[in-house]
């Protein structure tokens, strides 16, 4: 299998299944001597592990990182940073019935064509808890960009939206919900409908809205490795997620030029930021903004059609630990990504 690092100077690799002796990963290309915080790594994992709310999945794992290289006495050393995040919680019996099922849109059926063999516990590797690796290696590219300030936070619960803009948000109010709103009242509002979603064994998706500020002018590269796209492939690599949008996004290809075009002021700011902080690939200062799409959770606690591997359609009802809206613990996971990629592109502006 393929496709398991992102990133051509700052360099991640993860490895692990969901149900395996632990997950983990390799981070090559840190520079040496960043102290690292390591509190404020435990605090990235605690905000995605399972069982932190009644609003996602009650799996109990503490995610405690174990650090193998690549540190000592507290600092990077330049070399790869490897680490494991052992997997302590695994209730495998719960996907025994789906051993010759393949689930309606997992990741099952296409595995098993195209590998011809699959792990079954918990989907393996096409498991969101990958994730948990992505936190790690963001964490530690935030603490790198230490100017650089990241916040992610959840802006619609299915029909449910907060359409505040974010210049008027406080962002300390993020981790005060179990939903990750900074807004209160739509806040409670979308705990009480994903409380009412799960009591319906049901599942329902969510955007993420992330905002990067104080990101210096000239992150990126023209043509091919462009800033945003660089983020898309980002977000879009994270389980489940269906959309990226940033700046005017969508909304934007209904404007004309003269509504659109972000006019300057003498020092080269903007009187608006509709480019949502890049132009031709490459960040101009302005706050950096962009929205990712989740999709619902696949598994529900409900019949539905499935087809086994002999090719006869059966039915098939959920089981298991599972998030009826995996919105609140993407919040850390879009960060983590966003990190990775500006550290990159950082790392790549100091070979000029």
């Amino acid at each position: 299998m393929a496709g398991n690092s992102f990133g051509k100077l700052y360099k991640v690799t993860t490895f692990g299944e969901s149900h395996g002796e632990a997950l983990g990963g390799i981070i090559d290309g840190c520079p040496p001597g960043i102290q690292l915080d390591f509190e404020a790594i435990e605090l990235d994992m605690a905000r995605r592990k399972p069982g932190q709310s009644a609003i996602v999945t009650q799996r109990k794992e503490p995610d405690a990182v174990q650090f193998l290289s690549g540190i000592f006495e507290g600092k990077t050393t330049g070399t790869p940073i490897g680490f494991i995040i052992p997997n302590t919680n695994q209730k495998s019996d719960d996907y025994s019935h789906i051993k010759d099922n393949y689930r309606p849109s997992h990741a099952d059926y296409v595995y098993d064509q195209k590998y011809g063999f699959r792990d079954y516990r918990g989907g393996g590797r096409s498991s969101a808890r990958e994730t948990a690796s992505r936190v790690v290696a963001g964490a530690i590219a935030k603490q790198m960009l230490s100017e650089i300030k990241i916040n992610a936070y959840v802006s619609s619960v299915g029909p449910i939206h907060l359409d505040t803009p974010y210049q008027e948000l406080d962002f300390s109010k993020i981790e005060s919900n179990p939903v990750r709103c900074p807004d209160e009242k739509s806040a409670a509002i979308m705990e009480e409908y994903i409380r009412d979603i799960r009591k319906q064994g049901d599942t329902v998706g969510g955007v993420v809205t992330c905002v990067i500020q104080n990101v210096p002018v000239g992150l990126g590269e023209p043509v091919f490795d462009k800033l945003h796209a660089e983020l898309g492939k980002a977000m879009l690599s994270i389980n489940a997620v269906k959309g990226f949008e940033y700046g005017s996004g969508f909304s934007g290809s209904e404007m004309k030029g003269s509504e659109h075009n972000d006019l300057y002021n003498p020092d080269g700011t903007t009187k608006t930021n509709l480019s949502g902080g890049i132009q031709g690939g490459i960040s101009n200062g302005m706050d950096i903004y962009f929205r990712v799409a989740f999709k619902p959770v696949a598994t529900i606690m409900q019949t539905q059609d499935s087809l086994d591997n002999k090719g006869n359609i059966t039915p098939m009802t959920g089981k298991g630990r599972h998030d009826p809206c995996v919105v609140p613990r993407a919040v850390p996971i879009v960060e983590a990504m966003a990190a990775i990629v500006l550290a990159d592109f950082y790392l790549i502006n100091k070979t000029y």
